[in-house]
């Protein structure tokens, strides 16, 4: 039995992939006709189940029956309390009581001109004051005020018949607007119903019509578009075009497949040749960036190698020693342990720590030039500056600072090192007149397009110096925000000379 049902399961799902296009598209119309068929009849079974529940309707009657017999027995509760003073009577009322005030909490509690509503505010204001009345006849007999309790009682009972009067009055409106109600919406739902099957009707002889239309100008291309994507994937390339000029979704693909056809032809014709070039091009191209990089980081770090002039101050320092000019000798072997340094490191990189050591040979010689003209001050924390830079890297900016602060009667330069999170900062300030706007922006334009040289030939004394700094910062760190330029600014907030700015990353 098992066998015989997976063969017909199998012989089923074979008769459906080999029917055409059409008869599926077909065959899945007419079962979606069927499901919308249950549906509309599960609407119409809905529409009655809704149209037989329209009963709650009265549920409002019923509230007002409930709350009159709560009435009748908060009254009779209060009867037994005052002739018997027993603790379940006593209990039952406020049981009672606390059912009859929370139902006309939800009352209307202020006058209105709809009369129904209107009734509603005199059964909520009368059951005000029938439970008021009880109180105070409960309150006078748990006094043993016999008489006090024997008047509010009788209030209570004046009071009593008017409520249940004017509930009946509340009931009966009620149950005509219910009624009203109730007749209207059952129309309204078997009109619903009538013509909601008549579209739902219309609506599926409509579909069907238009998707049988529709689905025999769809096959008819589709078949054409798959024997030329058979040939297509046996690889013949050499067929026929569609050059079809209509503009639905059928004249799109086929000039889509038409596009298709002549990219594979000419790309097929240029792959191979495409490919071995491109390869060997990317091969040369990684080769000259390389070369480039290292030529350009080279060529920015020998700038300064004068060997005649080292041995020159050499000899000029053994003959002042010679001389007894002690101070001539000490500057003059300063200079040559500064052009020393410059001949001596041939390598791309120096730690911060000797870079700080060529700044401060360089500031002596510069103090023993123009005395107290100069002063250079220096902070630098108690941190590790084994961190690698590349070399004559501050010296120049301290050189442009100690150029700049010296148009000045005096220059003065500062040195800071702080310790961030991610990085060390290095920032050199002057108090001279500034790098004006233009040549920061030519110097920034520079390093970014990797020039050597400023385009504005009026700030290129200035701003080359500069490039060659921060363009060998950007080669060896490869980034961009490495180093910048602003305006230094005292506690006043007023301008007084330029701050450079180096952020060494940690972790290189």
């Amino acid at each position: 039995m098992v066998r015989k049902k997976k063969n017909l399961f199998i012989k089923t799902k074979l008769y459906f992939l080999n029917k055409g296009l059409q008869w599926k598209l077909l065959f899945a119309i007419f079962v979606t006709i069927i499901a919308m068929i249950i549906s509309l009849f599960s609407i119409i079974f809905l529409n009655l189940y809704r149209m037989n529940s329209l009963s709650d309707s009265y549920q409002s009657n019923i509230e007002l029956d409930y709350f009159t017999n709560q009435l009748a027995k908060t009254e009779n509760s209060l009867e037994n309390y005052l002739n018997y003073h027993t603790f379940e009577s006593i209990d039952s009322y406020y049981s009672n009581k606390e059912k009859v005030v929370e139902i006309i909490s939800n009352m209307q509690n202020f006058p209105s001109t709809n009369q129904m509503v209107q009734n509603e505010y005199l059964v909520n204001q009368l059951t005000q004051s029938f439970i008021y009345f009880c109180d105070k006849a409960i309150a006078a007999r748990r006094a043993n005020n016999f008489e006090e309790a024997n008047f509010y009682y009788n209030k209570s009972l004046s009071c009593y018949p008017l409520l249940l009067s004017q509930l009946l009055e509340l009931n009966k409106m009620r149950l005509q607007d219910n009624a009203i109600n109730y007749n209207k919406n059952t129309k309204n739902i078997s009109l619903i119903s009538t013509l909601s099957f008549l579209f739902f009707i219309t609506f599926c002889f409509f579909i069907f019509i238009l998707l049988f239309v529709s689905t025999r100008k769809i096959i008819s291309p589709l078949e054409e578009i798959s024997q030329v994507a058979h040939q297509v994937a046996t690889r013949n390339f050499d067929i026929p075009l569609f050059n079809r000029t209509s503009n639905d979704e059928i004249g799109n693909i086929c000039r889509a497949f038409d596009k298709m056809i002549v990219s594979i032809r000419e790309y097929i014709d240029t792959i191979w040749e495409k490919a071995h070039t491109e390869a060997t091009l990317k091969e040369k191209e990684i080769e000259m960036q390389a070369l480039y990089a290292d030529a350009q980081l080279r060529a920015l770090q020998n700038q300064i190698n004068p060997h005649f002039l080292f041995n020159t101050l050499n000899t000029g320092a053994q003959l002042a020693m010679m001389e007894g000019a002690d101070k001539t000798s000490f500057f003059i072997e300063q200079v040559a342990d500064f052009y020393r340094y410059n001949i001596q490191n041939q390598t791309q990189t120096i730690s911060l720590t000797e870079e700080l050591g060529l700044v401060d040979n360089f500031v002596y010689i510069m103090k023993v030039r123009f005395g107290n003209r100069l002063e250079f001050n220096k902070s630098i924390p108690d941190i590790n500056l084994d961190v690698q830079i590349p070399i004559m890297t501050l010296q120049p900016l301290v050189e442009n600072c100690i150029k700049h602060g010296l148009k000045k009667s005096t220059g003065i330069v500062n040195l800071e090192i702080a310790n961030k999170n991610d990085f060390i900062e290095i920032t050199i300030s002057d108090n001279g007149t500034g790098i004006p706007d233009d040549v920061k922006k030519d110097v920034f334009e520079s390093v970014l397009s990797e020039r050597t040289k400023l385009q504005n030939q009026y700030s290129s004394s200035t701003g080359t110096g500069l490039i060659s700094v921060f363009l060998r910062l950007k080669l060896y760190f490869h980034r961009d925000d490495i180093f910048d330029i602003v305006d230094n600014v005292n506690d006043n907030k007023i301008v007084t000379g330029t701050k450079f700015v180096i952020r060494i990353p940690k972790n290189v």
